[in-house]
């Protein structure tokens, strides 16, 4: 699965995990999730999935 997001959009959010564009309370930034890194693990129902950005900005899900 891949989900478009680019790189620069969580640079433009002051880093406080909710996106400007909504004020939804079930939407988070990338940087929240990745805190800086390249790739993080996420636990979901019993499965490890990898979630990683690409050198284009790209986030990539993959189990």
């Amino acid at each position: 699965m891949i989900v478009s997001h680019t790189a620069n959009h969580s640079l433009h959010q002051g880093h406080t995990g909710q996106s400007q564009h909504s004020n939804r309370a079930d939407c988070l930034d990338s940087y929240a999730l990745l805190r800086g890194q390249k790739a993080v693990e996420i636990n979901h129902n019993g499965a490890t999935y990898k979630l990683q950005t690409t050198k284009l900005g790209k986030l990539i899900l993959t189990k």
